[in-house]
């Protein structure tokens, strides 16, 4: 993040999404978008921050979710490996891309993933 911002903006930023993300709202997507936003971050660097910020949370979740025996490990495992596999692969993608596509790309997931949400049946 800029030297510009103030810690206590920078704090209460990672408050807000962290507060988020525990009601499953998507607080790394809001990290990006405020990073980027409002604090003039580059796209990819914003990215980068929201793979470092998700490393914790996911964690904690993990944790949580063992101790009450709600993970099936034989999903997991593999799901995390591909999960781990993508994310170095997509780092990739991103780093080779130029800024303003990937903010333009990022854009477009957004759109799509909102409108998919607006016609989404309840479960």
């Amino acid at each position: 993040m800029p030297d510009t911002v103030s810690p206590c903006a920078k704090f209460l930023l990672a408050a807000a999404t962290g507060v988020l993300s525990g009601f499953g709202i998507g607080g790394g997507t809001l990290l990006v978008i405020a990073l980027v936003f409002l604090f003039g971050v580059e796209q990819r660097a914003a990215q980068g921050a929201n793979l470092w910020y998700f490393f914790p949370t996911a964690a904690a979740s993990l944790a949580v979710h063992a101790k009450k025996n709600r993970i099936a490990w034989r999903v997991f495992l593999p799901a995390a490996a591909a999960g781990v596999l993508a994310a170095l692969l997509s780092s990739r993608a991103a780093g080779a891309l130029e800024g303003t596509l990937l903010r333009r790309l990022f854009g477009l997931l957004l759109a799509y993933t909102g409108v998919r949400e607006l016609f989404a049946g309840k479960k």
